[in-house]
């Protein structure tokens, strides 16, 4: 009952902060629309309580939202479950298909994470504090290689999955127009692995927005060396951001 009343909390918690900026939202929409057009297929890895679930609807695309924590599911379902254009599926995405553990963070869901790394990293790290994860699930595991035999080709991939971006990319053996993934300053080695991937792939263009700022950090499109020089010469206090890979 206490843990069903804390994951209550932390799930209004985190509608109020993501849905409660207008500034925020319309920055939000001024960047996805780089990367989508009305009609465009998006999928969003790591959709939380949906904002960018809402973003990518005001921009009239339609949605494959993936979210593999119970609560949050039934938040999207509220939220966008009458939606036709929204599709929801209760999965993680990783490398390969099957079932992984998911380790939750009940007061902040937010940073629930299915990387063990990520936990370590985040242990007595500065702007970490009083960051628990004491519920372990068993959830349901895709790829992205699965959801685009599925669903078909997307016109962009959001990817925020606290730490396991770097799986997420590993089940992806084909490039897709454009994608972001998220970084934090304490595991920036799953962000060179993440640009190593995206330069496998093909991916030639990148921009970086810092923190839920939604605003590029880089007045033009830089390189994949340009990038990992940047995101290494980040002060820890950063936090965290998102890279964007575009293929043209």
């Amino acid at each position: 009952m206490l843990e069903s009343l804390r994951s209550a909390r932390g799930v209004f918690r985190s509608l109020r902060i993501y849905y409660g900026d207008q500034d925020r939202r319309a920055a939000m929409d001024r960047l996805y629309a780089r990367f989508t057009s009305p009609g465009d297929l998006v999928f969003d890895i790591g959709s939380h309580v949906g904002d960018r679930v809402a973003a990518f609807r005001r921009l009239q695309a339609r949605v494959v939202a993936l979210e593999p924590q119970p609560a949050l599911v039934r938040t999207l379902r509220l939220l966008y479950g009458r939606d036709p254009n929204v599709c929801i599926e209760a999965v993680a995405v990783g490398s390969r298909s099957g079932l992984v553990k998911l380790s939750v963070n009940v007061d902040n869901p937010t940073v629930s994470s299915a990387s063990p790394d990520f936990i370590d990293a985040a242990a007595g790290a500065p702007g970490w504090e009083n960051q628990t994860w004491a519920t372990r699930l068993e959830v349901p595991l895709t790829t992205i290689d699965a959801l685009l035999r599925k669903h078909g080709m997307p016109a962009f991939i959001k990817i925020d999955v606290e730490g396991f971006e770097a799986e997420v990319l590993a089940g992806l053996s084909a490039a897709v127009p454009a994608l972001s993934f998220e970084f934090t300053t304490i595991q920036r080695d799953v962000a060179r692995a993440c640009i190593e991937h995206c330069v496998a792939l093909g991916y030639r263009k990148f921009n970086a927005s810092i923190g839920e700022s939604h605003t590029f950090e880089h007045p033009t499109w830089i390189d994949a060396s340009a990038l990992a020089t940047w995101v290494a010469a980040l002060p820890a206090g950063a936090n965290s951001g998102d890279v964007y890979a575009c293929l043209t």
